[in-house]
């Protein structure tokens, strides 16, 4: 790519897509947690609280 302005634009691009990756390390599980994925089924609720054994 030649140096110009859409080089530069890209470059700026690419730093702050790696500052972002390094800032979000840590906290990846906490980003991509989703209430939607947590929720349960009437069944599966009622199978879990309805537990015959420990």
């Amino acid at each position: 790519m030649k140096l110009s302005a859409l080089y530069d634009r890209v470059v700026d691009v690419i730093e702050e897509l790696v500052k972002f990756t390094l800032l979000t390390r840590n906290v990846a599980a906490y980003l991509v947690d989703r209430e939607s994925a947590r929720k349960e089924s009437a069944g599966e609720l009622s199978d879990r609280v309805n537990q015959r054994a420990i």
